[in-house]
């Protein structure tokens, strides 16, 4: 599975991160990220560009798959 970190990146950064690890690596792709905002943005994104996304904590920080 590929897989980026964006954790310690503000927002937009995470989301572009995320636009390009798709058109790149493509799916499924698990994102890192540190803070709910980045969460929140990415979900919002790949949703919208009709992927399905899941979601965990882990510790601190939080993982997103997009499938």
């Amino acid at each position: 599975m590929n897989q980026i970190d964006a954790r310690g990146f503000s927002c937009p950064e995470p989301v572009l991160m995320t636009k390009k690890a798709l058109q790149d690596l493509g799916k499924p792709l698990t994102v890192l990220v540190d803070s709910p905002t980045p969460l929140q943005n990415i979900t919002r994104f790949a949703r919208n560009a009709g992927h399905k996304v899941d979601s965990r904590p882990l510790g601190d920080d939080f993982e997103l798959v997009i499938s």
